[in-house]
């Protein structure tokens, strides 16, 4: 692994783009095991360097795919990291199973289909299935014809292999474990066995191990089993390749699961910013509803009216529309910034639709104006305020938009929505808002005089009776 480990360095120290950059292994730093290490890489300041790490990533996994003996997965830190947990892609994939035979076999058959997936990138696992594993049992029998109890073969094989701490040193100004073991150089062969001595309580005499259990070595086994929530688990990890969204490798994903028809005993779920990005989804129409339905309830109240509300709702979908447009033609995803792009137009955009509606409910009302003269004068008399404050929210977007240093991946979302939103909204709801408000206005008038003659036919209807 050090080996390794050094010429993967030097792959980095080669690249232009790459400032500095450290490695560790073994059970410390995140990896789990000493055949396991990674790398931290820093990048040079985006100003002095025209990839970027997505370009970088890119160009760097042929190189590694030619190093012999290793498997190199390189993820980007988020700005955003929500329940994420160290894995060997940015995001993961999580099977679940109280058999841990059964878990290995679909785990393994999972992770072959993901493979298949153009919508997905460096699929990996964090199971090691293939580890040689040294497999003791106790001859009983032969044990009990010297007294000895499985207990103490058990706490001598503890002895040799376990790193038992059976002393504490104290100096003036530290403190030492005295750690009893074998030699390490022992440590791996099965003949070790022979050379370790259990005494025994009826005679007295040294028997050795290798008399006491039988060995094998045929066997093969997990490396470390991880769990969660109290259930071995199997992680499987992958990244994005350029131009696929994390929606549409979450429905790969999930379509792949129920081609393969996976036992039921088996518990699939996302984890980290996968599983965020799950429940963002599914409870976002939600949010979005009750928004509108909060901010309905209040312009119903303002303007005491049922139907004059529903003119101002009626500038959203273009500005939702608008975003959605801009993003898509810029190539970026709707991540969770460009959701909160799209919320933050609900409070803009709807101020165009308050501008012309007050002013036109109180043309009519206290100046006595025809529906069609007061909107039309409300068009003329806000058009220079709707357009200012629209300008004003635009240009404070575009910087948003257009930044492209340090940490420009992450506004960049929400500066598109924006001036998207606000673009295709101010220009159709300029002309839009005065047609919606009309029609309802008659629609509103109708109603009223249904309402009016049903209230004039039941009062004579009691008259008569």
């Amino acid at each position: 692994m050090m080996r390794i480990q050094e010429e993967i360095g030097a792959v980095l120290a080669r690249d232009p783009d790459i400032e500095i950059f450290g490695s560790n292994m073994g059970s410390g730093g995140g990896a789990n095991t000493t055949n396991s290490g990674r790398i931290f890489a820093t990048l040079r300041p985006r100003g002095e360097r025209k990839a970027t790490a997505s370009q970088i990533i890119d160009r760097l996994r042929p190189q590694f795919a030619a190093i012999k003996g290793a498997a190199v997965f390189m993820q980007i830190p988020q700005d955003i990291t929500v329940g994420g947990r160290l894995a060997r892609g940015q995001f993961q994939y999580t099977l679940q199973d109280v058999n841990i035979a059964e878990l290995a076999e679909w785990s393994g058959k999972m992770l072959a289909k993901m493979k298949t997936l153009p919508q997905l990138a460096d699929a990996a696992t964090d199971l090691i299935n293939s580890a040689p594993q040294l497999t003791v049992t106790i001859n009983r029998d032969q044990a009990s014809r010297f007294g000895i109890t499985p207990q103490l073969i058990d706490d001598t094989l503890n002895d040799a292999f376990g790193q038992r701490q059976v002393v504490q040193y104290y100096t003036q100004i530290n403190t030492y474990w005295i750690i009893l073991e074998v030699k390490p150089e022992l440590q791996g062969l099965p003949s070790t066995l022979g050379s370790i001595y259990v005494k025994s309580p009826l005679t007295g005499a040294a028997v050795p191990l290798s008399a006491l259990v039988i060995a094998d070595t045929t066997k093969v086994g997990p490396l470390v089993v991880n769990h969660q929530s109290q259930f071995p688990a199997v992680t499987l990890s992958f990244n994005l390749p350029p131009d696929v969204a994390l929606g549409e490798a979450v429905e790969a994903i999930e379509e792949a699961a129920r081609e393969l028809n996976k036992p039921s005993s088996i518990i699939a779920t996302f984890q980290g910013n996968a599983q965020a990005f799950q429940t963002s989804l599914a409870s976002e129409p939600a949010l979005i509803a009750a928004a509108l339905v909060v901010v309905y309830i209040i312009l119903g109240m303002l303007y005491e009216s049922f139907i004059h509300p529903l003119t101002i709702l009626s500038t959203l979908p273009s500005a939702g529309v608008g975003a959605l447009l801009t993003l898509y033609l810029s190539g970026i995803d709707l991540s969770v910034i460009g959701i909160i792009g799209i919320i933050l137009l609900i409070g803009i955009v709807k101020k165009n639709g308050i501008m012309l509606v007050d002013f036109a409910i109180v043309a009519e009302r206290d100046r006595g104006l025809t529906p069609i003269e007061a909107i039309r004068e409300a068009c003329l008399l806000r058009f220079r305020p709707i357009m200012m404050t629209t300008a004003a929210a635009m240009l404070a977007g575009l910087p948003l938009m257009l930044g492209s240093g340090t940490g420009s991946e992450l506004r960049q979302p929400l500066g598109y929505a924006m001036v998207g939103g606000l673009a295709l909204s101010q220009a159709l709801t300029l002309y839009t808002t005065p047609v919606v408000y009309l029609y309802l206005d008659r629609l509103q008038t109708f109603l009223f005089r249904k309402r009016k003659v049903y209230h004039e036919e039941t009062v004579e209807a009691e008259a008569a009776e």
